[in-house]
């Protein structure tokens, strides 16, 4: 049986057109999976480093790990993804990067130690390393161009649902089970997603793949590893001269460095490195890091200051974050029609001003700020990410043919990745040596390198001395705020540096088509 042609330069099969929104849904319940993961996680790393049996009793920088280790994983093998994603079919990795997600799921749930869930955590990344580019990949190729911003945005919208979801899921699931639910809770998902995937979802692939390129992935996953392993133990320690924390460093650099030489002689790129060429298609991407790196950071710090600080539950800071996914949710799937009236160039630097704004907002909070400022900064934070991620995400996916959405959907996630775990370990090392450098003065000289680490450190320590120790809960709090305030600072100053790229080099308004005389203008097609 042969599909019935569709209309005049339509390129996407008939039978699949009249499903296509069916389809986008389906794309977002496995995206929704791959995004309330880290952001459950995010509600739940307080909870975790506590001492066992209510946690795993892990560090501060064992916490970075648990979500760098999915982050790195997952930024390492995008690109490899995408491509085997192009050659073998989007819906069979699709469907592979489920399985292997659900699995590694299951078992970080029943980890042991925190090393264990940090290996669990990296097979975690591997399985959503196959999921979140094809989803894109699959949407560029069920929707006609003329309505891919509208899904993308959509798309986008879904990393707002994802969110805010995710954390108010992560607080119930604490206040009545044990950590580990917050990663069992992904496998019921899981099979759900397999199921309408394998009824609904059609397959694609470039019919002119390219080769798979093993060096360049171990190249740029061993450099990524090294350089943020470098990051955190920096911030472990306080100090980014140590040879045990430099050399790490320089090495993750060098190794990167060798990672674009081979890329740019390969005949077989992981990367096509022609493609940063465009200026547009380079501002775009860096935005999309930029947004992240500040994005992760700031998510790391905040969930301390509401639970740690504040005292708030883990359910009560999912509300709290509600705010933040809320805008993105509504926000970005509207955030095209904003483009289409003043341009990419200007939404989104109206978008990284406004993101910066709010990061610097934090640099004026105490442990009594009413908390309908805290409200109010996160929805301004979620306000501004939607008027980023969506136009730019536009800007990088129709920059390629439609053949190569998945190369193209694999560099736009893993800059999205790479910017995040970089946040996270760049932002968290500050906020861990600033608080280092407060709450030393307070601690006696034998509890230094082990209480001075974070502020949960601290907290465990000053319970252990008693009526004693309630000076040092006060000490510890000041100190907190203080890293936090300093951490905000760095955070806003990097959204700043992506304003001044995306003013720089992004498109700006498109000039309106020419009207032949006596055609009438079409009015606007209702925004479904």
């Amino acid at each position: 049986m042969t599909t019935p042609a569709g209309p005049a330069g339509q390129r996407v099969p008939e039978a699949v057109h009249r499903r296509r929104w069916v389809i986008l849904g389906v794309l977002m319940l496995s995206l929704l999976i791959v995004v309330l993961d880290n952001s459950i996680l995010n509600v739940a790393v307080k909870t975790i480093s506590t001492p066992p049996p209510t946690g795993l009793g892990a560090t501060q920088s064992e916490l970075e790990w648990a979500i760098n280790a999915y982050t790195l994983v997952f930024a390492g093998l995008l690109f490899t993804a995408g491509l085997l994603g192009d050659r073998l079919g989007r819906k069979r990795t699709l469907v592979a990067g489920l399985l292997v997600f659900g699995a590694g799921s299951a078992l970080a749930a029943r980890s042991g130690s925190p090393e264990q869930l940090i290996a669990f955590r990296a097979v975690m990344g591997l399985g959503a390393a196959f999921v979140m580019p094809a989803t894109l990949a699959v949407l560029m190729n069920v929707f006609e161009r003329d309505e891919q911003p509208k899904a993308i945005g959509i798309w986008a919208g879904g990393v707002g649902l994802g969110i805010a979801i995710g954390p108010i899921t992560g607080g119930v699931l604490l206040d009545h089970f044990w950590w580990g639910s917050v990663f069992l809770v992904n496998v019921p998902i899981v099979v759900v997603a397999l199921a309408l995937m394998l009824w609904l979802v059609p397959d694609s692939r470039d019919p002119a793949p390219g080769r798979v390129d093993p060096l360049g992935v171990a190249l740029s996953v061993v450099g990524l590893v090294l350089l943020v392993y470098g990051i955190i133990e920096g911030g472990q320690y306080g100090d980014l001269t140590r040879s045990d924390v430099l050399w790490p460093i320089v090495g993750g650099l060098v190794v990167l460095a060798l990672f674009v030489l081979h890329e740019k002689r390969s005949d077989h790129p992981s990367v096509d490195m022609a493609y940063f060429r465009n200026k547009v298609f380079s501002a775009a991407i860096g935005a999309i890091a930029l947004v992240f790196f500040a994005l992760m950071g700031v998510t790391f710090f905040s969930v301390f200051y509401t639970q740690s600080v504040r005292g708030y539950t883990p359910l009560q800071t999912g509300l709290l974050l509600l705010p933040l996914a809320l805008a993105q949710l509504f926000f970005a799937p509207r955030a095209r029609l904003v483009v289409h009236r003043f341009g990419t160039r200007a939404v989104c630097t109206a978008g990284l001003l406004t993101v910066a704004a709010a990061l610097a907002a934090f640099t004026a909070f105490d442990a009594d700020t009413p908390i309908w400022i805290l409200e109010a900064v996160f929805f301004a934070m979620g306000t501004g990410m939607a008027h980023i991620m969506t136009p730019v995400s536009v800007v990088v996916m129709q920059a390629l043919p439609r053949e190569k959405a998945g190369s193209a959907s694999a560099l736009s996630n893993t800059f999205r990745q790479v910017g995040g775990a970089l946040g996270i370990a760049v932002l968290g090392s500050v906020l861990s040596a600033a608080y280092r450098s407060a709450v030393e003065g307070e601690l006696p000289p034998a509890a230094r390198h082990e209480a001075a680490e974070s502020i949960e450190a601290t907290l465990a320590y000053a319970a252990r001395l008693g009526a004693r120790g309630e000076e040092l809960v006060g000490a510890a709090n000041d100190a907190f705020l203080h890293a936090m305030h300093v951490t905000a600072v760095c955070g806003a100053g990097v959204a700043l540096l992506g304003a001044v790229v995306v003013a720089l080099f992004l498109p700006g308004k498109a000039p309106a088509p020419p009207r032949r005389e006596g055609e009438i203008e079409p009015a606007m097609a209702p925004d479904a």
